[in-house]
């Protein structure tokens, strides 16, 4: 571990801290947590895209990186349980039970939802069924 890098681990899918963190740790934190993070601007372009995503979509961030996460990286998010609410809510904290479905068979998740007034971004959390 490099002498910069935090000593403390991340915090948990669950954690109450978990929107601070995501906009204060360095990559190779981000990287480091046992779930998906998609993190994007008011205009809904992808700004951040950890590793275990990456593995676990099939993805690479270049496919990802500076394109619409509703419109070009997950349509199958671009609805009322998800897209919708980050337009409506502007402080939102919820986790959903969610299904992927594009590229993949159907995949279970737990979505955590996470945006407020003022935020670098707004984030997409996502915890495989069986993991973390």
């Amino acid at each position: 571990m490099s002498e910069t890098a935090s000593m403390t681990s991340p915090p948990g899918f669950a954690d109450a801290a978990l929107f601070e963190w995501l906009e204060t740790a360095p990559a190779e934190e981000l990287d480091q947590a046992e779930f998906g993070i998609m993190g994007f601007d008011a205009e809904g372009v992808v700004t951040l895209y950890n590793s275990y995503e990456s593995g676990a979509a099939g993805l690479r961030p270049t496919r990802v990186l500076g394109r619409s996460l509703f419109g070009e990286v997950a349509p199958c998010m671009d609805n009322d349980l998800v897209a919708d609410r980050f337009a409506q809510e502007p402080a939102l904290d919820v986790t959903i039970a969610y299904t992927l479905t594009l590229r993949m068979r159907p995949t279970p998740v737990h979505l955590r939802l996470l945006q407020r007034p003022g935020g670098m971004r707004a984030y997409v959390v996502l915890l495989r069924k069986g993991t973390g």
